[in-house]
């Protein structure tokens, strides 16, 4: 047979090349080959938390009643949608069940709101570092991140109005926030989301406020893009229970929207990928009904591994950090020359009392060639007892690395 056009044979699509492999995940190859020489590795490099998933989650799953496991509405379960609307109505937000859609995942709200406010080639504006995989959602969209930097040195709080109106331009669409933050931890106040919104207002963008880390706060309190009632046409939030409920597995995000054209498209995106798991928004039904009490057990013990963390980190001669106010992140600039090298080092080439400590370098964390280079994220997902032991390990790594 006569091949006519020997360049297109079985070439991948530009998306799939320039797709970027997870930064947080990329290493685990040289963590697995740690293990086979018996050392143990302290994972500080991924949001897993070790608290247990809620028992009314379970529970609620295993007493389900039905006798087949049909699909579910695209837009969500209607029980679940009505818990969710109460549980946003005790955080102070009037959230009604038709303004929200359920999604596979925090990750699928994150790319239904991408292709709902921009065209391919259009733009995004980011605060870098920022959660990795945005990088790979925009790239799945066809959306092109516009990255403005923040700084270790004064908590990675966002720049001033000049700063970021300077990036604007007719082919940027929206703003994308994270509060609190993921990768630093950063806490923003309510003047800084009131900025945000005024200057997604008076330029015509929409703002993507990802608000997966509401509970996890230590000092301030957390500052919903809803607490400002004239976002309503333009706002897109995105929330999940992974990190809330200790179900990352569960897979169950959610996206919220009052603009009705938007909400409409949004279930239209659903209605592709028929619905998302049905059983788990059983059991996030039954977790949404716990009370304040699960929350302040859980963020005190969060707290007292921010502070074991910072203290690690802050005897480490040279470290810049400020101490994290939300999230369960810290973002660390260390004494280093290369954090990529680094982490290699302590996977490849560095154990103390046959143990080592897995980070995730912050080149990652940016869309900026060259950015991050000596910082590193660390994810307080350990009991305290471990997360010392791993501190001080990562500490003699730190003088052992600039000694080669």
């Amino acid at each position: 047979m006569e091949v006519k056009n020997q360049n297109s044979l079985w070439t991948m699509s530009k998306r799939a090349r320039d797709v970027q492999a997870s930064p947080i995940r990329k290493l685990v190859p040289y963590a697995d080959e740690a293990r086979k020489k018996g050392i143990a590795v302290y994972h500080l490099n991924i949001g897993q938390p070790d608290i247990e998933t809620p028992p009314e989650f379970w529970n609620a799953v295993k007493n389900y009643s039905g006798k087949v496991l049909a699909y579910g509405h695209s837009q969500g379960l209607a029980s679940y949608l009505e818990a969710l609307s109460g549980y946003y109505k005790k955080c102070g937000l009037e959230i009604e069940p038709d303004n929200i859609v359920v999604t596979t995942g925090g990750s699928e709200a994150i790319v239904f709101a991408f292709l709902l406010i921009a065209e391919p080639g259009e733009k995004i504006i980011v605060f870098e570092p920022f959660y990795t995989n945005y990088n790979g959602f925009a790239t799945m969209a066809g959306v092109e991140l516009v990255p403005i930097e923040t700084k270790a040195e004064n908590g990675f709080h966002f720049p001033s109005r000049d700063v970021i109106e300077s990036a604007i331009d007719s082919g940027v669409k929206g703003i994308m926030i994270c509060n609190p933050n993921n990768p630093t931890g950063t806490l923003f106040t309510r003047d800084e989301i009131g900025m945000i919104v005024d200057i997604a207002r008076d330029n015509g963008l929409y703002i993507l406020s990802d608000e997966v880390y509401r509970e996890f706060v230590y000092e301030g309190e957390h500052v919903s893009v809803f607490d400002f009632p004239e976002v309503d046409e333009f706002a897109i939030m995105l929330d999940s229970i992974s990190k809330r409920f200790s179900a990352c597995g569960a897979r169950v995000g959610n996206l919220v929207t009052k603009n009705k054209e938007l909400h409409q498209a949004a279930v239209k995106f659903g209605q592709a990928r028929l619905c998302s798991p049905s059983l788990e928004q059983v059991g996030a039904e039954a977790a949404l009904q716990l009370g304040s009490d699960y929350f302040q057990k859980m963020i005190g013990e969060y707290k007292r591994r921010r502070d074991v963390v910072y203290d690690g980190l802050m005897a480490i001669d040279g470290t810049v950090c400020l101490k994290p106010a939300g999230a369960f992140y810290a973002m660390a600039k260390l004494p280093i020359s290369s954090a990529e090298e680094f982490a290699m080092f302590m996977l490849s080439d560095f154990s103390e009392d046959k143990k080592t400590v897995m980070i995730a370098p912050g080149p990652g964390f940016y869309a900026t060639p060259g950015m991050g280079a000596d910082e590193c994220r660390i994810a307080y997902v350990l009991n305290t007892d471990d997360l010392k032991d791993a501190m001080r390990i990562l500490k003699l790594g730190v003088e052992a690395f600039n000694k080669r």
